[in-house]
């Protein structure tokens, strides 16, 4: 019971000489350096809003403002034109002197802050520039040059991570005409002439009546709010759901392909455990600093709170632990010592002692995080019934409170046996759903740490979209391998200190009621799991290099194979998803990009006749709708904001009811790789990761995640339903092989056709 007696300040007993108080010295001080750190921490923070408060500006330029005034001012100069001398007037009764020095730094701090204000309108005008993007690769027009030069001298020198977010213009609402116009161009390869008629006299009827009321209060919203779809996408697409977020909404991550650091399952945690918590997103992580940011400050400590009219996100700060699964019991892992980060060998000692722990899990508990995989609405009910009070809400309270959740799986995982293709979909099946038990899926993210040392992340999606974790998740990884490393032993560096206090597993009280609504939400999320078929795998007959000396875009080129593949199964085209960011604007998440285009389908009907004319056509086609997506001119978030205006006005549109119930029967998403700075594929090809994926969004479609990795490796994750005769994931990505070997024929045919490898697999490598 050691960790119990440090748990608290002091200790008292009655005894009839009266109160026998005993102070724990030692718990004392924890709570001293506790403050210390929390208080540090605040200052840190304070110090960084001021910088980014007056951003592009800096604090040290008040002072300079302050001595060049108060310098014209022993000149017998008045740069104020009298201003100086107006608020000397009004200042309180003092000497002379000091009235002058006093009323000349007020009016210098004024000037300051009008300077920063014109500042900071000019930089945000600025950005609201974006023809660079539709500008030919390679190519600058002089109005983007003066663009850039007139960027870089309104945006300081060294900004940080949130420098730009106030700088950073809003959304633009598309206009109606707009809109309608692209969403009929949109579908008219999806409808035959009848449908098409058909749609095209209900979209004039909405353009015309009740289209234009509806834009009215968008407007309006845009005018007060900083993003006018940010919060309605959150709240009404993932907060207000009630299907289970596993599967459906949560997404993954993978370790590397072909290299684990070291096969101890705890050394491995110990030293990404210490990476996660050493990321400090002080400046801006990606290649264009003008992206949003907001997001990166949602990372840690999160969950969703459950009600019943809906879910709420709450986020904590200077969470100093983690909670750690393992075989059915839940522990709080302390990572902080006396004010200090425990090292990646205590961090490694303390998992240890969990896979040690011989203690049984509680009644009930063994189970307990399928509540978080099924329905959402049983989950709230168990929450307030269940878990409101004592020593479950307290043990509820810790797990979502904790930095992150940790899952010890004792499974093995990874590319590895006599199938390494096999075992890549079931790798991917694991970290999207496990047992459908053992992550907590209403956390940010659970990150699992296998039995061979391998590891692996699942995300919650409201919080933030997969590029800002993708950032972390590289970040770890590289951390874990090219900075911290292992001894020979394949342990954690550093030497361990044996009196950390033990991690403290976390007491339950599940009454049989709960047992049986633990029971039924596993039951609602095993069918769910069981129901999705994965196919993971590494295209390396050729990459992006080849591609583009063919002056293709990759993702053009990759979209277009999908829409083959697609076609070349079904016989027919389908409305496809592609997630773009929009974080070119204050609060943007994401807008889609209608990747079936009349130029696409024109092309793969054409394909027979070797028309290279036609796949340019439609790749420039996609690359505009891209860039029109990203600069706020896309059309799937305001007809779903139209959508709720509609529904807060109580009116019915048919246009808008038919428009929102399309199924997304293709739904892609390209994996940011190669974000920090420390990976380097060129020099060190072994240690790509595999990238991540998600479930398949509509019932009988595939949802495909892509990474382009290097110069010739491509990764895809395919996922569908085993309940649709109709899909199936490993004919779908042998029809995408076949699609992109076509396509790169097709651009260059006097090319030699490349190497044809095993069709499971392609180049497949043993982990080394």
């Amino acid at each position: 019971m050691a960790e119990a007696h440090q748990a608290v300040a002091f200790q008292f007993t009655v005894t009839p000489d009266g109160i026998d108080l005993q102070l724990s010295h030692q718990a004392l001080t924890e709570i001293y350096l506790s403050g210390m750190r929390s208080w540090k921490k605040r200052i840190v923070r304070i110090k960084n809003s001021v910088i980014t408060g007056v951003y592009p500006a800096s604090p040290s330029s008040w002072l300079f403002v302050v001595i060049a005034i108060l310098a014209t001012m022993y000149t017998r100069s008045d740069p104020s034109m009298g201003l100086i001398a107006k608020i000397q007037e009004h200042l309180p009764s003092m000497s002379t002197q000091c009235q002058a020095v006093v009323s000349a730094v007020l009016f210098s701090t004024m000037l300051w802050l009008m300077l920063i204000f014109t500042m900071r309108l000019c930089l945000k005008q600025l950005l609201s520039y974006h023809r660079w993007m539709f500008e030919q690769h390679g190519k600058m027009s002089t109005t983007t040059k003066i663009w850039v030069a007139l960027v870089r001298i309104f945006s300081g020198r060294k900004p940080l991570l949130y420098s730009y977010q106030g700088s950073l213009p809003n959304l633009p609402v598309p206009t109606i005409k707009d809109t309608v116009k692209r969403y009929l161009e949109s579908v008219r390869p999806l409808m035959d002439d009848k449908e098409y008629e058909r749609m095209t006299k209900l979209a004039a009827e909405f353009e015309s009546s009740l289209g234009n009321r509806l834009q009215w209060y968008l407007k309006l919203k845009a005018l007060w709010a900083s993003n006018y779809v940010s919060d309605w996408w959150e709240e009404y697409v993932y907060l207000r759901g009630r299907s289970p977020i596993m599967v459906n909404s949560n997404y993954y991550g993978m370790d590397f392909l072909y290299v684990t650091p070291t096969p101890i399952q705890a050394a491995r945690a110990g030293n990404s455990i210490h990476s996660f918590f050493l990321y400090r997103p002080t400046s801006p992580p990606l290649l264009l600093r003008i992206y949003d940011s907001i997001h990166f400050s949602y990372l840690r400590a999160m969950a969703t709170d459950g009600l019943l009219t809906g879910y709420t996100v709450q986020h904590w700060q200077d969470s100093d632990y983690i909670v750690v699964y393992h075989r059915g019991r839940y522990f709080r892992l302390r990572v902080y010592q006396a004010g200090r980060l425990l090292s990646p060998r205590e961090i490694e000692f303390q998992i240890q002692r969990i896979l040690d722990d011989p203690s049984p899990p509680s009644k009930g508990e063994a189970k307990l995080g399928a509540l978080t995989a099924g329905d959402r609405v049983p989950w709230a009910k168990a929450r307030t019934k269940y878990f409101s009070s004592g020593i479950n809400k307290r043990s509820l309270d810790c797990i979502e409170k904790a930095a992150f959740f940790v899952t010890l799986d004792d499974e093995e995982q990874g590319m590895m046996g006599d199938d390494p293709a096999a075992s890549l979909d079931r790798y991917a099946k694991s970290l999207l759903h496990g047992k459908c038990y053992d992550r907590w899926f209403d956390k940010s993210f659970t990150v699992v740490y296998y039995k061979n040392g391998k590891n692996g992340i699942n995300a919650e999606h409201s919080w933030a979209d997969a590029p800002v974790l993708a950032h972390v998740w590289e970040y770890t990884l590289a951390t874990d391998s090219f900075q911290l490393g292992y001894n020979a032993e394949g342990h954690c560096k550093g030497d361990v200190d044996p009196s950390l206090p033990r991690p403290v597993k976390l007491s339950w009280e599940i009454p049989p009621e709960c047992e049986e609504q633990i029971a039924q939400s596993l039951a609602v999320a095993q069918a769910l799991a069981d129901d999705v078929d994965f196919h993971v795998f590494s295209f390396q007959e050729f990459g992006k290099g080849k591609v583009k000396k063919c002056r293709v875009s990759p993702d053009g080129f990759i979209q277009m194979a999908l829409q083959l593949a697609y076609f070349r199964e079904r016989g027919t085209f389908c409305l496809t998803y592609e997630a773009s960011m929009t974080r070119l604007f204050r609060e943007g998440r994401t807008e889609t990009v209608r990747s079936c285009t009349n130029e696409s389908s024109a092309f793969i009907r054409a394909l027979e006749d070797v028309c290279k004319h036609l796949f340019r056509v439609a790749t420039e086609k996609h690359q505009l709708l891209y860039r029109l997506a990203m600069t706020g001119a896309g059309i799937d978030r305001h007809l779903f904001c139209l959508y709720v205006v509609s529904k807060y006005l109580g009116v019915e549109s048919p246009f808008l009811k038919e428009v929102l119930s399309e199924p997304w029967r293709l739904s892609t998403s390209q994996t940011p790789i190669q974000q920090v700075e420390l990976f380097d594929i060129d020099n060190h090809p072994e240690y790509v990761s595999c990238g991540g994926g998600f479930g398949p969004v509509a019932d009988d479609g595939y949802g495909v995640s892509y990474c382009v990795l290097g110069e010739n490796m491509i990764n895809f994750h395919i996922s569908c339903k085993h309940s649709c005769p109709d899909t199936d994931a490993h004919k779908f990505g042998d029809q995408i092989r076949q699609a992109l070997r076509d396509l790169l024929k097709l651009l260059s045919p006097s090319q030699t056709e490349a190497s044809k490898t095993e069709e499971s697999q392609p180049k497949v490598k043993k982990e080394q």
